[in-house]
């Protein structure tokens, strides 16, 4: 049996199950979807949103890219995070980045990639932004780890500039931006204590939560 035969044989007996123990579950969830959450985050394999938080399908509106960039200029990634705001009225939008994240590391070494080192380009700008933290953090692992992190702040900043979050504000919409870094090692996520709600606590956060790592 070949992997991709593999692949529909698991979801046959997926969806089996599924129905077994709950035989409205597909019709539910095809019915509505009213995620609280959208989850912007890396497209690496090891970092499934919806696993990580135990939620099921239908639970988190999720957008994907290599280390988790936010870039204002993006209509793939301002397209999902309009539709979740304005249409989905999700509540929480979480930056979640991850440590060891393999194009972090690549932006902090200046690797030479190909046509991503032009996408990776934003997270050298936020490594020159904020060098003397970084090489302060130690070696070269304590380095891309403390770079990740501040990739995240970077980016949930970027959330928080877009005409896309202040309209929903101004408008008085219930709704916050969070940073948040999965560590592989222990499969934990670390909170970077940017959870912004208005814009005045998102100039705070961004200065608290740096100076605070």
């Amino acid at each position: 049996m070949s992997l991709l035969d593999e692949l529909f044989a698991a979801n046959r007996k997926w969806a089996a199950e599924m129905v077994e123990n709950d035989p409205q579950y597909f019709k539910r969830l095809e019915a509505i979807q009213k995620p609280q959450l959208l989850w912007i985050g890396c497209s690496d394999s090891r970092v499934p949103a919806n696993q990580l938080l135990r939620l099921p399908p239908g639970d988190v509106f999720v957008h994907r890219n290599i280390a988790n960039v936010v870039e204002h200029t993006d209509v793939n990634c301002l397209s999902v995070l309009q539709y979740a705001v304005d249409v989905l009225q999700v509540k929480h939008i979480i930056v979640t980045g991850h440590y060891g994240c393999g194009g972090v590391r690549a932006a902090l070494e200046r690797q030479r990639l190909g046509l991503i080192d032009n996408w990776l380009r934003h997270i050298v700008d936020v490594h020159v932004k904020h060098r003397e933290r970084v090489d302060a953090a130690g070696g070269v692992e304590a380095q891309v780890d403390r770079l990740c992190e501040l990739n995240v702040i970077e980016q949930v900043d970027n959330v928080c500039q877009t005409s896309i979050v202040r309209d929903a504000w101004e408008r008085g919409q219930d709704l916050t931006v969070h940073g948040w870094c999965y560590g592989l090692r222990d499969g934990l996520i670390r909170d970077l204590r940017y959870n912004a709600s208005n814009v005045d606590e998102a100039q705070g956060f961004y200065r608290s939560a740096v100076e605070g790592l």
